[in-house]
């Protein structure tokens, strides 16, 4: 009977010399239940994560999936493929959890029946057949029933109930159930990795450890001090450093870290991260950006210090800078940095798709960076900040908000309601911001006398000739372009920027920028907002529409960066940030909506626009006004009917897009290399490296205006699903793709 058992296969591989490595069922439920444990370890539930990778493969001991391994893989040399359909072999597993456990049984019926096509639906209409309800029927038994209990060893079938309780009560069983299938589907892939490819799971190995990432960050800021000029912005910067590292011991949880943008709190944060995350023992550092336009910068600049310790996980990778290593590492984010985006943050923690979870259990005990922390999306802020509570206070996760302009996460009510559950018990880093941003204060901002009335846009560009290097920022694409093409008219040199350049562009003319600015060339140029965040220019003079006062806020950061602006006698003196009112009003949404309230808050104040103060009542204003910070019902999708352990996990993930991809259409378009790559697309199909590159050369239009591309002819589908520019007009070099009508505004990029 054991030598029948050992039959029994889990996956089989052809070796070089013609025979055949069989992976037995049995071993491989029993690694991926020890490896799926030691995964849960962290959060204390070990046993259930064992249990489930016990019993996930349960249903490959039947012989209709034994005949189905055997026939697709060949190793059968005298069956005929045809007529051989893929076996159903999770339900058979989830049938087992509740027919051992009963109602208990549900919580490892998610993560078995999941553990291909992704967590279901408990019951939704639309699931039909997929929903875990459906698949939990009698009718299904017949799955678990074909399999004679004998040929299933007794000490995987014989099991009790696991004692660990649910992290996080009902509002966090979701995240909790998650948090146990990333450690099934990680444990279940690397299992298998390590039998059908052990030089690829070899290859995961080799980092260093943090201690040895602290050590390099600490000689690599030593040399910088020693190297940086004597001057009171340095000196500002080496004491919030300093403050980052001391505040670092303070135990694990939520905290700020409130600089004025210039103040260095990109290395500063990484400090506290580092330090504290050597001092707490947590397992990894995971910086999160809101732009894809400025995570290379961050990425770089971390590189430079901890070479290939670093992982950057996002849609705009330059595939040249990933190897074999770091792509391995996307998958489960098994790297000691990891440097990713909001979409990709936040979307994985609500998502169903085993491709997204896998990386989750890599997030508990980690220090989270959340850079830019004010674009965090108001219609999801409640998930968003609700899913920060539960990994902080039961998965060991220390986050820090890290922004020059603080949002107002703490709860509120109005009219004695709880409109918003928020981040109650967050820690300053440093000891008095308010003095940083008067030490640190760089420029003056200048505000219309009138802040109804607009300027056109000629009036605007024949005051931005007045200066000879200047940066303007508007909030929407096509105005971007209309001022743009006024100004080159007088000055053939100016340069444009929007998200209507694909990456590979506007990376080229942000770094021709900075070039210029180093040089002291005169350089104008017109930006959407996508220059706010992150990108280090720094220019004398900086023009802003009207927009929220964050926005203000950032756009200032771009003025006078290094505050070494100093006039004809070598006096130092403060840059310029002039806002104006626009002819057009910024588009419906959030970026008009922000702007009313700039306009409310300003009206009639004489104090200092960039204030911490005014900041904190812009936020408290933007988030009591929002129509609603659970826009789509995340909450009560995920907690109304928890105590019955059932959640639509697949429903919420669909819903929560912090991008709606469905109002937009990818086009690659033909710039730099990409002409010679969408040939090879056209003749081998979308392969994983030519697309990486691709994604370099690609831009995002409303759906409106791709029909209208698609209707004329300047675009056409090369691919299924995959649509490129056709000949070489709807392009431009300088603006970009060149379409008519109003373009909505720039969005947060994946």
């Amino acid at each position: 009977m054991e030598n029948e058992k050992q039959a029994y296969l889990a996956h089989v591989r052809l070796l070089p010399n013609g025979q055949w490595a069989e992976h037995t069922l049995d071993e491989h439920l029993r690694e991926v239940a020890k490896l799926a444990g030691e995964f849960a370890e962290p959060f204390n539930s070990a046993d259930w994560a064992a249990l489930a990778g016990l019993w996930h493969d349960l249903g490959k001991y039947s012989n209709e999936f034994q005949r189905y391994i055997k026939t697709v893989s060949g190793y059968d040399a005298e069956a005929h493929i045809e007529g051989v359909n893929r076996v159903d072999h999770s339900t058979a597993g989830a049938l087992y959890a509740m027919r051992q456990l009963g109602k208990h049984g549900r919580i490892l019926a998610y993560l078995i029946a999941g553990h291909h096509a992704g967590l279901p639906d408990w019951s939704m209409e639309d699931a039909g057949a997929t929903a875990l309800v459906h698949r939990l029927k009698p009718e299904q038994n017949h799955l678990l029933d074909r399999i004679p209990e004998q040929v299933m060893p007794a000490d995987i079938l014989t099991q009790t109930k696991p004692s660990s309780r649910p992290r996080g009560n009902a509002d966090g069983l979701h995240l909790w159930l998650r948090m146990l299938f990333s450690c099934l589907v990680d444990a279940d892939f690397l299992d298998t990795e390590a039998f059908m490819d052990a030089q690829k799971a070899t290859s995961r190995t080799g980092y260093q450890n943090l201690s040895e990432l602290l050590t390099l960050f600490d000689a690599c800021m030593a040399k910088k001090s020693a190297d940086a000029p004597n001057t009171p912005v340095n000196a500002i910067r080496a004491e919030i450093l300093r403050q980052c590292r001391e505040k670092a011991a303070q135990p694990s949880g939520l905290f700020s870290l409130t600089v004025p943008t210039g103040g260095g709190k990109t290395l500063s944060g990484m400090a506290f991260a580092l330090q504290h995350a050597v001092q707490h023992q947590k397992s990894r550092i995971i910086y999160v950006i809101p732009y894809t336009s400025i995570i290379e910068q961050t990425a770089g600049i971390f590189g430079e210090i901890f070479g290939k310790n670093v992982v950057e996980h996002h849609a705009n990778l330059d595939p040249d800078k990933e190897d074999a290593r770091a792509r391995l590492a996307t998958e489960n984010w098994d790297a000691p940095i990891i440097v990713t985006t909001n979409v990709q943050f936040f979307e994985s923690l609500f998502a169903a798709r085993t491709s997204r979870c896998r990386k989750l259990h890599n997030i508990v005990n980690s220090v989270v960076v959340l850079d830019e922390a004010q674009l965090l999306p108001a219609e999801f802020l409640q998930p968003i900040a609700d899913v920060m509570n539960q990994l902080a206070k039961n998965y060991g996760v220390t986050f820090v908000l890290s922004t020059a302009t603080q949002p107002a996460l703490g709860s509120f009510q109005t009219f004695g309601n709880l409109e918003f559950r928020g981040l109650d018990n967050v820690q300053e880093i440093m000891d008095d911001p308010d003095a940083l941003y008067q030490n640190l204060k760089r420029v003056e901002v200048s505000l219309p006398s009138d802040l109804q009335t607009p300027q056109t846009w000629q009036n605007i560009a024949d005051e931005l000739l007045k200066h000879p290097s200047v940066l303007c920022i508007v909030s929407r694409r096509d105005d971007a372009r209309e001022l743009y093409r006024l100004l080159v008219k007088a000055d053939p040199n100016t340069i444009h920027l929007s998200a209507l350049m694909c990456g590979q562009h506007r990376s080229t003319v942000i770094a021709d920028i900075k070039a210029r600015l180093q040089r002291q060339e005169s350089v104008r140029v017109i930006s959407t907002q996508l220059v706010e965040a992150g990108v280090d220019v720094d220019f004398p003079v900086v023009y802003r529409t009207l927009a929220g006062l964050d926005s203000i806020a950032q756009a200032a950061g771009r003025c006078n960066r290094e505050g070494g602006l100093k006039d004809s006698d070598g006096v130092s003196i403060k840059g310029r940030v002039v806002v104006f009112v626009p002819p057009k009003p910024a588009p419906i949404g959030i970026l008009r909506q922000a702007a009313g309230i700039s306009v409310s808050l300003l009206h009639g104040y004489r104090g200092e626009v960039l204030s911490r103060a005014l900041a904190g009542k812009f936020f408290e204003h933007l988030y009591q006004q929002a129509h609603s910070l659970d826009k789509h019902g995340i909450h009560t999708l995920l907690t109304q009917d928890a105590r019955e352990c059932q959640i639509q996990f697949r429903t919420v993930a669909e819903k929560f897009k912090l991008i709606d991809d469905t109002a937009y259409q990818t086009i690659l378009v033909r710039y730099g290399d990409s002409p010679a790559l969408l040939q090879t697309l056209a003749s081998i199909g979308p392969k994983r490296e030519v697309m990486r590159k691709l994604q370099r050369y690609a831009v995002n239009v409303p759906k409106f205006v791709f029909a209208q591309l698609e209707k004329q002819g300047d675009v056409v589908q090369i691919w299924t699903g995959i649509y490129a520019q056709v000949g070489d007009v709807l392009y431009d070099k300088k603006l970009g793709l060149v379409i008519d009508g109003s373009i909505a505004p720039d969005e947060l990029a994946i």
